[in-house]
């Protein structure tokens, strides 16, 4: 069959392939083999660079170039190449290494080739090369699609900072808040997280076989392997951790998967309440011509985007759960249980991505209904109450909160008329009166 979205197992692969495919770039298997291809190339031009006196003026600036540009534009060809290659081997990174020998045979390169992963074990270039296609596909797509749904929100802030709205705590009918204010709860909780992955750095073991630079010293008992290795590293964009065993730690991955989790919860629980907006027909949405809201009733237009936000959250979440509870625990210096999982990093990045786009796409949809909101608050007086009852401590009338508890729980409808007839009893001066009654379910909002 045909790799087309149509056969694909995963729907991120398949229905929504078009929203996720940007992801290919950083996560799939050709990704990974450029990956490594790069940190490949870029280990050998700094042995030449220290230099190593077997590599000193032996390979040119041109020569550089040109290797730089195997990765810089490699192909799908090529990868396939790895892959016959690996067939033979039945090792992945080995076979880059033999790809790239032949590679430089081709340049001229063939008596220094064998400097080509020099010291090196498998996770030197597999933990260098995920956490560099990470870091890239978390700035480069997933952070500014999360951007996009956080602007859109911070404009919606300023937009309705102004409009009142009936808060409902217990899904009760609380004191009033503010539209606007009750997303920016959201999008502050948003930057508050947003701030911690921004103080992750993104980790690479590079030490040699089980971390300790064994054969680097052996060979080259001179050379300062440690800063080499954490030169080499930063260069990368990476923070080189040590000390580890034969493989990364995974801790400070972890971190970034716990802080997305945190985010995408906050993101999750921000669909549920706009679903329940729309609900309460607080919104309605925009109409695209020839769209179907339900396959039997013609009148309804659902909230579908945020319900599709919703579950590509929890997915994600999931996901991240494993990786960030498995990838830290390995047996002694090293087993093969992370090599498996590393490979779905993507999945749940994927599912972000589909959710970040259908929060993106379903809060441009939203049409304020005022007159709902407004409808809603005039049908509640009684939340003024706390209102009322506040005044009279402040004034020194005994027991305020039980008088209006009597008022506000008899079975009769508690309406603005109630309310001010209520207020007329009271036996509190005019001025107070008057303030009182200055108070509705529209401004009393607080700060």
């Amino acid at each position: 069959m045909q790799p087309i979205s149509l056969t694909a197992i995963s729907p991120i692969d398949g229905r929504y392939q078009k929203q996720t495919e940007s992801l290919s770039n950083y996560f799939s298997e050709y990704a990974l083999i450029r990956y490594r291809v790069w940190v490949e190339i870029q280990y050998f031009i700094a042995l030449t660079e220290l230099p190593l006196p077997q590599l000193a003026g032996l390979v040119s600036e041109t020569q550089k170039s040109s290797l730089k540009a195997i990765y810089e534009n490699f192909t799908l060809d090529q990868a396939a190449q790895i892959k016959v290659i690996e067939s033979t081997t039945n090792h992945d990174v080995k076979a880059v290494e033999y790809f790239l020998k032949e590679q430089m045979e081709l340049l001229g390169l063939g008596p220094v080739s064998e400097f080509i992963h020099f010291g090196l074990t498998s996770q030197d270039i597999n933990n260098t090369a995920i956490p560099m296609s990470l870091k890239h596909a978390v700035e480069q797509e997933i952070l500014p699609s999360l951007m996009r749904v956080l602007q859109i929100m911070e404009s919606q802030v300023q937009a309705w900072e102004a409009i009142p709205m009936l808060a409902r705590t217990h899904g009760q009918p609380a004191s009033p808040t503010r539209l606007g204010k009750e997303w920016n709860v959201f999008v502050q909780r948003i930057h508050v997280q947003l701030a911690q992955v921004a103080a992750i750095s993104f980790p690479a073991k590079f030490g040699g076989a089980t971390g300790n630079f064994n054969a680097h010293v052996v060979a080259y008992p001179q050379i300062d392997w440690l800063l080499f290795a954490n030169t080499f590293c930063r260069d990368l964009g990476l923070n080189r951790s040590h000390p580890t065993t034969q493989i990364e730690h995974y801790d400070n991955l972890a971190a970034l998967f716990d802080a997305f989790k945190r985010i995408n919860t906050i993101l999750l629980d921000f669909s549920k309440d706009v679903w329940q907006y729309v609900a309460m027909d607080y919104f309605k949405q925009k109409l695209k011509e020839g769209e179907v809201g339900s396959s039997a009733m013609p009148h309804k237009v659902n909230p579908i985007d945020f319900e599709n936000a919703e579950g590509n959250l929890g997915i994600a979440n999931a996901l991240l759960e494993h990786l960030s509870a498995k990838l830290p625990v390995s047996r002694l210096q090293r087993d093969l249980t992370d090599s498996t999982v590393l490979r779905n990093i993507g999945v749940p990045f994927g599912h972000m991505l589909i959710a970040f786009k259908s929060l993106e796409k379903g809060l441009n949809k939203l049409l304020l209904n005022e007159e709902k909101l407004n409808l809603d608050l005039e049908n509640n007086w009684a939340v003024v109450a706390e209102a009322i009852q506040t005044i009279l401590r402040r004034e020194g009338y005994e027991k305020p909160y039980e008088a209006l508890k009597y008022l506000t729980r008899k079975n009769e409808a508690i309406t603005k008329m109630a309310i001010h007839s209520f207020i007329e009893t009271l036996e509190v001066s005019d001025e107070v009166k008057l303030e009182l009654r200055l108070i509705t379910p529209q401004n009393y909002t607080g700060l």
